[in-house]
């Protein structure tokens, strides 16, 4: 069964840092570019970072600086490192994997609230 599975997130200070994890099972991690997405209440889900097979990396350009994609191809999981995390991150972030899979992780929510 082809799934991604998401952990991490909760609630932090404006300032503070957070990491995402997004555990892949069923087809072959290794050779695919794995994406995050974010949705805040009331608006349209949004691409923010995205990491290829080989490692590289394009972020939204409000998020290039603060946040850090990588991907661990041992352990079939995907990382979002998130610093200098601010209000307007708040949102549900989503794991994502595109062709030819096109499969969404269960989203995580991350509020930055002091």
């Amino acid at each position: 069964q082809v799934q991604l599975v998401q952990s991490g997130g909760g609630l932090v200070q404006p300032g503070g840092s957070l990491r995402l994890s997004c555990a892949a099972s069923g087809f072959d991690f290794s050779i695919v570019a794995m994406d995050w997405y974010r949705q805040a209440p009331g608006k349209q889900r949004e691409f923010i970072a995205t990491v290829s097979s080989d490692g590289t990396t394009n972020y939204l350009d409000s998020v290039k600086g603060r946040f850090t994609s990588s991907r661990d191809n041992t352990e079939n999981t995907e990382y979002l490192q998130m610093n200098t995390l601010k209000p307007e991150d708040t949102a549900v972030y989503y794991c994502h994997v595109g062709w030819p899979y096109y499969i969404w992780g269960q989203g995580t929510q991350v509020t930055v609230s002091s």
